[in-house]
């Protein structure tokens, strides 16, 4: 128990003795004064208690009112610096443009292919000094897989910070450093051109990766949401472009032909969704004037920060919602 500085039980004590004293006759003056020698030990022991007390107090005291000082000085100190985190970015650096790339990567169940990719990617923007972020839209209701919708769903999610598209497959990856990643502001650029890509070379081919801002996204009004399963989601959006007047540009000056690209599917672990159900056989070759991101209908299930060996990446899990009596085929029998 703590005392205040007021309090002063020695005090008391004396008081307490010398009135018991009056009252003891004299011939109890011998025996008296062997227990009042007993008595002043036990009061002297008390005292430095007591005293060792109130100067505990007064410490204690002394350090509240100058950690409330310091507080009132400096409500939130900072935290100690960290020596990562005091050096500057590299993507600070003016040189590396004012732009910034959302590369959104549709998604479902190849995370082998995803531990490459990520890293793989990321260090190569970062050589070619493109500011980006990754994002990785993971398909996890039950229906078939829709790699447009889940296309239209990263450019909702890219944020206010993106201002250009990469639609990029995540089993691709450029190995030419000549290929560019910048800011497509002419028009739509199809880095993964039929001269370039290892499997496809049909004229009107623009899928694989193709980058486009978003304000070319949006007047395309997206991709169809009408694909379910795998192929013919790109040959729809190659009309799209067309429709709304863009020019679509493809590289050039590249010497590397079809070993410009690793392609890291293998088709023999991952069968592909190839499955035309009901009227999709005679859907899939049509125009989808009305769809795209007019009525896009998705949930976000869940969002993750991840690093895959240093290399950042948002997961972004979503439901998508499928009309069937519209594209019955987003389910299998």
């Amino acid at each position: 128990m703590m005392y205040s500085s007021r309090r002063k039980p020695v005090l008391y004590f004396k008081e307490e003795r010398r009135s018991d004293v009056s009252k003891v006759p004299q011939q109890d003056e011998r025996l008296l004064s062997g227990k009042c020698t007993i008595y002043k030990l036990f009061g002297l022991c008390m005292v430095l208690g007591l005293i060792s007390l109130l100067w505990l107090q007064l410490s204690c005291s002394g350090d509240m009112s100058s950690a409330t000082l310091q507080d009132r000085r400096d409500p939130h100190p900072p935290p100690p610096p960290c020596p990562a985190d005091s050096q500057a970015s590299t993507a600070d650096d003016p040189t590396w443009g004012p732009h910034k790339l959302a590369l959104v990567v549709p998604f479902r169940e190849r995370f082998e292919e995803l531990l490459v990719f990520v890293p793989f990617m990321h260090k190569f923007l970062n050589k070619k000094k493109i500011r980006h972020k990754i994002l990785i839209i993971n398909q996890v209701d039950h229906y078939r897989f829709n790699r447009a919708t889940l296309i239209n769903v990263g450019y909702m999610e890219s944020g206010n910070d993106t201002d250009y598209l990469a639609m990029h497959d995540v089993d691709l990856l450029p190995l030419n450093a000549a290929l560019d990643y910048g800011f497509p502001e002419e028009g739509p650029f199809h880095v993964a051109s039929p001269e370039l890509h290892p499997l496809y070379h049909y004229k009107t081919y623009v899928g694989g990766i193709l980058l486009l801002t978003k304000k070319h996204y949006h007047m395309c009004n997206g991709m169809s949401n009408r694909f379910w399963g795998w192929g013919r989601e790109d040959d729809e959006f190659y009309r799209r472009l067309r429709k709304a007047e863009l020019q679509l540009f493809r590289p050039s000056g590249i010497s590397t032909g079809y070993k410009t690209f690793l392609h890291i599917h293998d088709p023999a672990w991952r069968k592909r969704d190839q499955k035309r159900v009901a009227a999709q056989k005679q859907e899939q070759f049509k125009v989808d004037p009305d769809g795209g991101l007019t009525n896009l209908q998705y949930q976000v299930e869940s969002r993750q920060e991840l690093t895959i060996s240093s290399a950042p990446c948002t997961i972004i899990n979503v439901k998508l919602d499928c009309d069937q009596s519209q594209t019955p085929w987003c389910l299998l029998s």
